[in-house]
């Protein structure tokens, strides 16, 4: 049996739920949120064949599954959103994804799945612009926010008003087997380092960034693979050194560029 969800807030009408321990076998640590207020929910990054059945399973556990509101896919990677066929067919959610990707995703989805329905796949997206928006979740919202090029081309993060949780989707990741909070960040930096140099696009992205999470004051930063950042000093590290970390296009030369 599936160890119980992680519960990252509760207030009682508002709750935010982490599966951290879904993923067995090959595939990478990842972690999948529940966001419920009041009788809708939101489900973040819900991965793909790995995950469905636990998560499904894990899911129906706090919610009735069918009713599932939304499916929120921050970028289109299989780790991501490889299940939207399994989500639309069991469930009536609608998916909130990047207008850039919102075109590919029916990719992944057999039309017959979601005309029955009632809705084609179009119809089942809410495709966010690439300046982001608000998504309303029950008496809140949920804010879209863009983030670009960390590591997707159309990238969103969603962030929580009411717990404070900004969820960073592969921005923070770290190749770690669990989702237990940071809190030496000097010695977590190894677990980050070769995975934001490789998959960030560059430090510019970063930066900007970083400058927008900081007016934005997360209580908590969950990234989608490994440990969160809880707590100013912790985010205020992170900010500081992905702030200054020379990443994708700033460290490649010619040589990544030879015929074989």
């Amino acid at each position: 049996m599936n160890a119980p969800a992680r519960v990252l807030f509760d207030n009682g009408a508002h709750k935010v739920l982490c599966f951290d321990q879904l993923v067995t076998g090959d595939g990478v640590q990842s972690n999948q949120f529940l966001i419920i207020d009041g009788n809708e929910h939101a489900l973040l990054d819900p991965g793909g064949d790995l995950t469905y059945m636990p998560l499904s399973l894990a899911v129906s556990r706090y919610i009735p599954l069918q009713d599932l509101t939304y499916v929120f896919a921050s970028h289109q990677d299989p780790d991501i959103i490889a299940s939207l066929d399994k989500w639309f067919l069991h469930t009536r959610c609608r998916v909130v994804c990047s207008r850039l990707w919102a075109r590919f995703l029916p990719h992944l989805s057999a039309g017959y799945l979601t005309r029955s329905q009632g809705m084609s796949t179009t119809e089942r997206m809410i495709a966010v612009p690439d300046r982001g928006q608000d998504i309303a979740l029950g008496k809140t919202v949920i804010k879209a926010l863009p983030a670009h090029f960390l590591h997707s081309v159309g990238n969103l993060q969603f962030f929580d008003p009411v717990s404070g949780i900004l969820f960073s989707g592969d921005m923070g990741a770290s190749m770690v087997d669990d989702a237990e909070p940071v809190t030496d960040f000097a010695l977590h930096i190894p677990n980050m380092e070769g995975f934001h140099r490789r998959y960030m696009a560059g430090n510019k992205a970063c930066r900007l960034w970083a400058n927008m999470i900081r007016q934005l004051q997360p209580k908590m930063i969950v990234p989608q693979h490994g440990r969160p950042f809880v707590g100013p000093d912790m985010i205020d590290a992170f900010l500081d050194w992905i702030s200054q970390l020379e990443c994708g296009l700033d460290l490649l030369t010619q040589a990544d560029y030879r015929i074989p």
